[in-house]
């Protein structure tokens, strides 16, 4: 499926779905926020990052969406309205095009509860072409990078260990392997770190 260019629409309404960072610091102003999913897609601590969380000797890693049929993932999704469409854009389109090298989608986004109806909601995915890719590697490989990155946003540990609370907290019936095996990976770099000071 193509990405397609939403910038050059200009919606009254418009939905964004947060996997990352944005569940816990979306940094701009919104009418509503919704927790809930999408489908097709599992998230993947898969994209480098030289400005938020790391820099271009150390880079640190943060997520993105792969295409998986049989995958979900869960996150937060933000109705924005009037003006706040054409500002959110513009912010995200620095925060997560230029600087993380993220391309935009629409997808259905499903809201937690019962007897809600989806929604098509605008999502960033970082793809394998973009020059700050990293791929696929083990748990214990990305949990170390994690552990000793830092970027001008902040420790990449930070990223972390923000995006494995907001599971725990607002989707605790969903196992997330990937991110909580990571997550004990650079806790425990960071515990040996910290004893051998």
């Amino acid at each position: 499926m193509k990405p397609q260019d939403v910038t050059t629409v200009k919606p009254s309404s418009l939905w964004i779905f947060g996997y990352g960072s944005l569940v816990w610091k979306p940094d701009f102003k919104y009418r509503r926020s919704q927790v809930g999913y999408i489908q097709g897609y599992k998230r993947r601590f898969w994209q480098g990052d030289n400005f938020h969380r790391g820099n271009d000797e150390l880079p640190g890693r943060v997520v993105t969406l792969i295409e998986d049929d049989d995958e979900s993932t869960w996150g937060v999704a933000f109705e924005v309205t009037g003006s706040q469409v054409e500002e959110s854009l513009k912010y995200l389109n620095i925060r997560e095009g230029v600087h993380g090298g993220y391309v935009t989608k629409m997808v259905d986004f499903f809201p937690e509860g019962e007897n809600q109806p989806s929604v098509q909601a605008l999502v960033y995915i970082a793809t394998a072409d973009n020059t700050l890719y990293l791929g696929p590697a083990s748990s214990e490989m990305i949990g170390v990078q994690i552990a000793v990155c830092r970027g001008k946003s902040g420790h990449n540990l930070e990223y972390l260990l923000r995006l494995a609370e907001f599971m725990r907290s607002s989707c605790p019936q969903v196992e997330d392997h990937h991110l909580f095996s990571i997550e004990a990976t650079a806790l425990t770099v960071v515990s040996y770190v910290l004893a051998s000071q």
